[in-house]
């Protein structure tokens, strides 16, 4: 009977695991999404971002980058330390 349980409880901690790494790709699919509504890529590809990026200023450029930086930096980190990756 122990056993059972210790079972039951990983699967419901598996099933949390799952879900929580579902939420954050759909987030990060929302995010690409509007990156390409917002400069108007037409192309939903690595390829039309690319060709975007090769059509912008440096001004632009480094706001997109910052857009990106931000979304996807690790949160493994403290506060009063930076990381560079």
């Amino acid at each position: 009977m122990k056993n059972s349980a210790l079972k039951g409880a990983l699967g419901a901690l598996a099933v949390v695991g799952v879900a929580l790494i579902a939420k954050k790709a759909v987030q990060r699919k929302r995010f690409i999404k509007g990156i390409f509504d917002e400069y108007g890529i037409k192309e939903k590809s690595p390829f039309g971002l690319a060709d975007k990026i090769r059509e912008m200023n440096d001004e632009q450029y480094q706001e997109l980058k910052g857009k990106f930086k931000k979304e996807f930096a690790s949160k493994c980190c403290r506060k009063d330390h930076h990381c560079e990756a």
